[in-house]
């Protein structure tokens, strides 16, 4: 006795017979809804060197339009975010540190908004705060020294500090509570710094006044690859970057902040520099493309992992 032929019409047929709950494997519980969620961290390698950006925070914020564009028409602003599919009425805001492992030194620029977001930052990456050499703050900014001290002690008990001597001195005649808490006390352990001085052998400081009296980027050098750690030159990829001319909220001297942007967009896209931006989408790496007359933010995808 023979099986019967089993047909593709037959087999779909008697499918259709069953009850759905017997078709297939039983149903599982649903599993639990978990929220949006950010990676943490992306490490790279540049030469000779590591470079981990640490998504320490991230939060969203309402009104971007009261921050980013602040000289252009609500018109303007809402084309320009429908165009780039970006919502008008809220944006997400992106806090990233970066750590640069020469071989011989670790080295973290900025700190974040608190203690344990940079402490928890960087042990999702694998480091502890003890092990940091170097603690490099880009500018004074809450979000980028917040990290410094914990409960009154040194957040990096082991490290050095390097940040700008025009930035410094700049705070340290304001009344400002984040510096004075955080930045002041560290004041004897910190060297000062002119555009143009390595921080280690392979990074370099970068004048990039604007944003704050002494805001600075820093070059990264190893084997012939070069990386930029760009702070806030920028603070938004769209409503900054793309346009720098646009004025921003957070920017001291929105027009020297404004000439900062062209330069460095200018070199970046020209040199195919990648670089990192503290405000960035994360992991907040990645290129600068010409694009017309203006720019535009290509995330880096794979190119500095090979």
């Amino acid at each position: 006795m023979t099986n019967p032929t089993l047909t593709r019409r037959s087999l779909i047929a008697s499918t259709a017979a069953l009850p759905l709950a017997t078709i297939g494997l039983p149903a599982q519980a649903g599993a639990p809804m978990l929220g949006a969620a950010t990676p943490g961290f992306k490490r790279i390698t540049l030469g000779n060197f590591e470079v981990t950006t640490l998504v320490s925070n991230s939060f969203p914020r309402e009104d971007p339009h009261s921050i980013f564009g602040l000289n252009v028409s609500e018109e303007e602003f809402n084309e320009v975010s429908q165009a780039a599919n970006l919502p008008t009425d809220k944006a997400t805001f992106f806090f990233t540190p970066t750590v640069v492992n020469t071989g011989s030194e670790l080295v973290l620029f900025d700190t974040g908004l608190s203690a344990a977001d940079i402490t928890g930052a960087l042990a999702a990456a694998g480091y502890s705060a003890d092990q940091i050499d170097v603690v490099v703050i880009t500018h004074m900014h809450g979000d980028h020294i917040g990290g410094l001290m914990n409960d009154g002690a040194p957040t990096f008990a082991n490290a050095r500090y390097v940040t700008g001597a025009v930035e410094f001195d700049a705070w340290s005649k304001a009344d400002n509570e984040n510096f004075d808490n955080n930045m002041k006390p560290l004041a004897e352990k910190t060297t000062m710094i002119d555009p143009g001085t390595d921080v280690v052998s392979g990074i370099t400081a970068e004048e990039a006044f604007g944003h704050t009296p002494g805001h600075m980027t820093y070059r990264v050098d190893s084997d012939g690859k070069q990386f930029l750690i760009a702070a806030d030159f920028a603070n938004h990829y769209v409503w900054s970057l793309a346009h720098p001319d646009w004025e921003v909220k957070f920017d001291m001297d929105k027009a020297a902040a404004a000439a900062t942007r062209k330069r460095l967009l200018d070199m970046m896209a020209a040199d195919k520099i990648p670089f990192v931006g503290y405000h960035m989408p994360a992991p907040g790496i990645g290129y600068v493309a010409k694009h017309g007359d203006g720019y535009a933010y290509v995330p880096e995808s794979y190119q500095l992992q090979l």
